[in-house]
């Protein structure tokens, strides 16, 4: 059932409310980090890299509601290059911040989505979780997308028995329910010692967006530390 407006913008309110502070925390981390290493790039300085695909599914063969965006609602199957990698780069199995990193092509335009390990349900979605393992934890984007649907989240469940090799995305409506829109499969596993190759791929959702996920002004400029620090460091 479409969300009535009042209730929509009380939604829209208390999600930019939780990922601001989300946010603010991100960028503070960034901060820090980047001052204990300021020589390096201060966050994901290793990782390994993988080619694959992305199939999404149509929201009217689902049954589940439709956002506005094309790659949450039609049917597609996109060329992906994912990285999973380390935030702080602390040496395994002590816990760390895990990122996967995806570029999406289709039709010859590229588009960047990051997620990072975070709880699953409710608000825990807008919080940073340190993991032992990567590949085998759920990853979300931490921060909304501004969409015609409102403010929506993209999370990755890895699938059972296949993990490192494939993940479940899904989206939802801030801390709502998720929808189930794709499967991501990558075309080798991607280990949680991140020993294999590691090209540097110049990531950024905010200057590589993809169609329909638009970020939000204050939220992006919460991203800017992290990304400038990267690109000063390369």
């Amino acid at each position: 059932m479409p969300l009535t407006a009042p209730v929509r913008r009380v939604t829209s309110t208390v999600t930019s409310t939780v990922a601001s502070a989300a946010g603010g925390a991100l960028a503070a981390a960034t901060g820090t980090i980047a001052a204990l290493r300021p020589a390096a790039q201060p966050l994901h300085p290793a990782g390994t890299v993988a080619a694959g695909t992305l199939v999404t599914t149509a929201a009217e063969d689902d049954g589940r509601p439709t956002t506005g965006v094309d790659l949450l609602d039609r049917r597609a199957e996109l060329l992906v290059t994912a990285r999973l990698s380390r935030a702080v780069g602390l040496p395994a199995p002590v816990p760390d911040i895990w990122g996967l990193a995806l570029r999406l092509t289709a039709d010859g335009e590229t588009g960047d989505v990051l997620l990072a390990s975070t709880g699953w349900n409710g608000p825990l979605r807008f919080l940073l979780a340190p993991r032992r393992e990567g590949a085998a934890r759920p990853l979300t984007t931490l921060l909304p997308y501004r969409t015609p649907a409102g403010p929506l989240v993209i999370g990755a469940w890895p699938t059972a028995g296949e993990q490192g090799n494939a993940w479940t995305l899904s989206w939802a409506r801030g801390a709502g329910a998720w929808h189930a829109f794709g499967r991501l499969e990558l075309d080798r596993h991607v280990g949680d010692d991140l020993d294999g190759p590691d090209d540097e791929l110049e990531l950024d959702p905010v200057l590589h967006q993809v169609p329909g996920l638009a970020q939000y002004p204050a939220l992006a400029r919460l991203r800017l530390p992290s990304y400038r620090a990267a690109r000063a460091s390369r």
